[in-house]
């Protein structure tokens, strides 16, 4: 199901819950509405959706990947950059890292480590963001 976009400041600045099992639906709720945002959205947190669980959707070089409970563990190659969000208006300056190692669980709740690098490290580390109530 397609969701609202959360623009609540205060709401989004509240760090989310670890996601269990029973969280799949809010998974397939924010991959739905990240698809219907897709012209000018390419990662959400299910607190944009209004849900305070640590769970995010991405666009991973072309097809979409949820994560679970995501968290990195690792990371190199420190940027400065600017990033707009669905959720806010305008565009904010944040340091970002060229590589990053995430820990997190896939949909079956496996736990998982992989490593990325470039756009898809900076999607990513925007939406754990998220889920640590950081509103950059």
């Amino acid at each position: 199901m397609v969701r609202e976009i959360m623009k609540d400041e205060v709401f989004l600045a509240e760090a989310s819950e670890k996601a269990t099992a029973e969280d799949t639906e809010i998974a397939r709720d924010l991959l739905e509405t990240l698809e219907a945002h897709k012209a000018g959205c390419v990662g959400m947190a299910a607190n944009m959706i209004g849900v305070h669980k640590r769970i995010i959707a991405f666009d991973n070089e072309g097809s979409y990947m949820v994560m679970f409970n995501p968290e990195i563990v690792k990371k190199s190659g420190a940027y400065e950059t600017e990033e707009g969000c669905l959720s806010l208006t305008g565009t904010r300056k944040t340091r970002r890292w060229q590589s990053i190692k995430v820990q997190y669980q896939n949909e079956k709740m496996q736990i998982r480590l992989k490593t990325f690098t470039g756009w898809t490290a900076q999607i990513i580390q925007h939406e754990i963001d998220h889920c640590n109530g950081i509103i950059i």
